[in-house]
């Protein structure tokens, strides 16, 4: 497989395929969502367009990276989103770099969200796919962010067939910028777990696609079939 690792600004032309990699914390906070139940995530072009979205259907949920605002429901957090009744329902989330990540990819063939917690299953489904070039869209830090680096490098790597150990790509993740800035209270909207559940390589068994729906871009969970699937006992 041919990856790509492209920050945002670097994106010159549409993909075929892209891999948008947000880990601290859009598409972590993400997986927990589907995880919860949510049906269906639609990745908001500003926060004017998700309060927008948020009045034209008030049983949504409506999240933001930093702290608590009018009209938001809830913030960019995995621990915090934990005790939010969640079955059945739509959340609209705009962040400072995932969801700008996706939208900039919006027109490739296949655009798939991803962070630690579902990188066995999105490597999965790219082999699936025979996925043959890949752009990996870091969207920290202009492209610079080691958390998403490090995940979008194992998720190559896995997708690509080869045994990898995950515990230095892990660790790159634990030790980064914005692991520190979490932790330090340097961004706003933590709970104290955020980190441990962005570090937390494949707690769900799902891919997250996102596609142009009715001209929104909509993210849902994939099954991904096990490689064991149809294997005789």
């Amino acid at each position: 497989m041919n990856a790509r690792f492209l920050g945002i600004p670097e994106l010159a032309e549409v993909p075929s395929v892209a891999v948008v990699i947000d880990v601290m914390r859009a598409f972590t906070v993400a997986a927990w969502a589907f995880a919860q139940g949510v049906e269906k995530i639609v990745l908001a072009e500003s926060l004017d367009d998700a309060l927008a979205l948020k009045a034209r259907h008030p049983d949504w949920v409506a999240l933001k990276d930093g702290a608590p605002a009018p009209g938001f429901d809830t913030v960019n957090s995995p621990g915090l989103l934990r005790s939010i009744e969640l079955g059945g329902r739509t959340v609209v989330q705009k962040t400072t770099a995932g969801t700008v990540g996706a939208l900039a990819v919006k027109e490739a063939s296949l655009v798939l969200c991803a962070s630690f917690v579902v990188a066995e299953a999105t490597a999965q489904l790219l082999r699936a796919r025979d996925c043959d070039a890949v752009t990996f869209v870091v969207t920290g830090e202009d492209g610079q962010a080691d958390e998403d680096l490090a995940c979008a490098e194992y998720i190559a790597r896995r997708a690509a067939g080869a045994p990898t150990d995950a515990a230095e790509f892990l660790r790159r993740a634990a030790e980064s910028r914005a692991a520190t800035e979490l932790a330090e209270g340097v961004r706003q909207g933590v709970h104290p777990d955020d980190i441990a559940l962005c570090i937390e390589l494949d707690r769900f068994p799902f891919a997250m696609v996102a596609t142009l729906e009715d001209s929104l871009m909509v993210l849902r969970p994939c099954a991904v079939p096990s490689p064991t699937d149809g294997a005789s006992a």
